[in-house]
């Protein structure tokens, strides 16, 4: 016994001294201001607007892997506090910082955005290019000029090699890598029945992502599911015509001028406009944008809540769409056309300023919006707390739709009015927002369930 007992102790010693090394020889994360994951998340909503093929399941799925790259980059950084996620997902396989070096976690994730947003925006518009290459290249001047030049050189090719190496794990998953370049599958046709989705009124596009259910997820389980929708009947006492009436009425009240605080909540809520807004998804960092900058997080917490945040959109997507593909709801314009005897009506998403309005090209059940805010909201109140006053600005100055800021007593009324906001609008039924909502409910406490800690 008197033996073991000083190796034991050299042991503990030993392993003691192993992890905390990064810790003694380099400034911990939590050092540093939330600057550099802002500006890349900034930058993040513009380059997605206005980026091809960047619809909003495509969106959430890539700003996942891009925070997820920084996360994996600077978690060495965090003491104890957070732990790597790559012993939960297979074939990643990072060189971990070397305990006895001295790195800087502002260069290591400022190069890991650089790389990240290189590699996942190939086919951004020159403009958004230009301003991505301008942002890296000044962070990086600026972080260059206050870091030894050996711990600057280590911390940046940490940050490349990070990742390199997870967006090679993007490219495993083929169904969702690199969907941007093709929303629409060619091969897909609907299935044809009464009741049924079809291309639909006014411009019948194709089915969008009709295979994305089949992306891999971050935390969501294939049991993850929903109730079945209401049963498709045309009787006035059916569920779905009383659905279908209300929405019908709703919209048709709103062009007489009537319900201005639903247009306002529709208006506010849309983000689905093709290079007006960034995407619904893109809301939520937006939302994240500006609940970090209040509370004026440090590096680590910043890169956490948007690591989260983005995984929680992205989930989200991919079982929402699988969900919209597998009962394949038809829109509220396609019953009320063809059941209820109006072919005249329209939405009132998206006016193209001819008279012109748009409905999405999709199924209806569950609404899409329903099940990114649900999602989000969990994560961001289990971040910030259940009862988090705020007022959301995120269009804030806008002219082309009702943009005034709204104010909320807490981030789930934020995620159930954005849920309803899809009904005042005229492309959904509320069954697909009460059925989105639990699903993104679902969701987000995956995403917090994790082996984070």
């Amino acid at each position: 016994m008197k033996t073991l007992l000083p190796i034991l102790l050299l042991f503990l010693w030993v392993s003691c001294e192993k992890d905390e090394l990064v810790y003694e020889t380099s400034l911990p994360a939590s050092n540093y201001s939330h600057k550099i994951p802002m500006l890349w998340n900034q930058m993040y909503l513009e380059i997605e607007r206005y980026c091809p093929g960047y619809k909003p399941p495509v969106s959430a799925r890539n700003n996942a892997y891009i925070n997820l790259i920084v996360y994996e980059a600077i978690v060495e950084g965090s003491g104890s506090k957070y732990k790597s996620l790559s012993s939960y997902y297979p074939n990643i396989d990072i060189d971990r910082p070397k305990p006895s070096l001295e790195y800087n976690w502002e260069v290591v994730a400022n190069a890991a955005y650089s790389r990240a947003f290189e590699m996942f925006f190939p086919t951004a518009p020159a403009e958004q290019q230009f301003q991505m290459l301008a942002i890296g290249h000044q962070l990086d001047a600026e972080l260059r000029q206050d870091t030894d030049p050996d711990v600057y050189a280590r911390s940046k090719a940490h940050g490349e090699a990070v990742a390199n190496v997870i967006y090679q794990w993007s490219i495993e998953d083929e169904m969702g890598h690199e969907a941007y370049l093709s929303n629409i599958d060619p091969s897909y046709v609907p299935p044809q029945r009464e009741g049924l989705w079809k291309p639909t009124y006014p411009d019948y596009q194709p089915a969008l992502l009709p295979n994305w259910g089949k992306v891999r997820t971050f935390a969501a389980r294939g049991s993850d599911g929903i109730l079945p929708p209401p049963p498709f009947r045309t009787d006035t006492s059916s569920v779905l015509y009383k659905e279908a009436r209300f929405t019908y009425n709703m919209v048709n009240e709103i062009k007489l001028g009537q319900h201005q605080e639903d247009y306002w909540i529709a208006e506010f809520w849309s983000d689905d406009c093709p290079i007006l807004t960034f995407s619904p998804a893109g809301r939520w960092v937006s939302i994240t944008n500006q609940l970090i900058s209040i509370e004026r997080l440090d590096l680590l917490e910043t890169v956490v809540a948007y690591t989260k945040v983005g995984m929680a959109l992205a989930d989200a997507g991919i079982k929402c769409w699988e969900n919209k593909y597998r009962y394949n709801c038809l829109r509220p314009i396609d019953y009320i056309h063809e059941y209820m005897g109006d072919r005249e009506w329209n939405t009132i998403m998206c006016p193209d300023g001819s008279g012109g309005f748009y409905t999405p090209n999709f199924p209806t059940y569950p609404s899409g919006h329903a099940t990114f805010s649900a999602a989000a909201a969990v994560v961001l109140e289990d971040i910030f707390g259940k009862n988090y006053s705020f007022t959301d600005r995120s269009h804030e100055g806008r002219t082309e739709f009702k943009s005034t800021p709204r104010s909320f007593s807490s981030i789930w009324d934020m995620a159930i009015e954005n849920a309803y906001s899809r009904v005042p609008l005229g492309v959904h039924f509320m069954s697909d927002s009460e059925a989105g909502t639990d699903l993104g409910y679902k969701v987000g406490h995956r995403v917090i369930q994790l082996p984070w800690q």
